[in-house]
């Protein structure tokens, strides 16, 4: 089960990891657009740090709370993916305490479904959403939060390597054409790399 708690601890993990990532990232995006997903994504793992959260409080509430916070953050367009990625979870989770393995693919591609939208784009854009489509179908049907994280682990970095190759199609990114073949997405590079941090500790509750 994870509860609020655990999320808190997840956010503290990444923000760590983000110390590492930052520079990594802001390279990537500079490749393909302003050079800032490091410096954005630290600005808004430091205000969701700044939620409080404990064991036994609504989950569906602190996921709201770090929606919030990321719309507060910043108005980038990954930034605005990602709240409403939280959005999907906070309303899914709505007066529970606790989120069970089982639950978490399918709200995952909930949040898909809605980052898609809000976006207005499609799967195979190569985007961030592309990797969340590959967790979610990896993850569905899977009951240990052990099994999960491994799972998502392999598929979000198998896609990161299969998308490389192939051009960005939305976006600033997308005016570079066939010059972005070779490129990682700067999104879905930070996804890849922030899943260890998030995941280290879920495997064992």
């Amino acid at each position: 089960m994870i509860g609020a708690s655990a999320l808190q601890d997840a956010v503290a993990r990444a923000r760590a990891a983000m110390a590492d990532l930052e520079q990594e990232l802001n390279s990537a995006d500079a490749k393909l657009g302003d050079g800032d997903t490091g410096g954005m994504l630290s600005c808004v793992i430091e205000r969701l740090a700044s939620v409080e959260a404990g064991e036994g409080d609504d989950l569906g509430k602190t996921f709201s709370a770090y929606a919030q916070a990321a719309t507060a953050a910043t108005g980038s367009s990954l930034g605005t993916l990602f709240a409403t990625a939280l959005l999907v979870f906070g309303k899914a989770t709505k007066g529970k305490t606790t989120l069970p393995p089982s639950e978490f693919g399918p709200i995952l591609g909930e949040a898909r479904d809605a980052m898609l939208r809000r976006g207005q784009s499609q799967l195979g854009d190569k985007t961030v959403v592309d990797a969340i489509h590959a967790v979610s179908k990896a993850t569905i049907g899977k009951s240990d939060w052990a099994d999960i994280a491994a799972a998502a682990h392999a598929s979000a970095s198998a896609t990161l390597v299969s998308f490389r190759h192939q051009p960005c199609r939305i976006g600033r990114a997308r005016m570079f054409g066939d010059k972005s073949r070779g490129l990682d997405d700067p999104g879905m590079l930070a996804f890849v790399r922030l899943l260890p941090a998030i995941s280290s500790k879920s495997s064992g509750e």
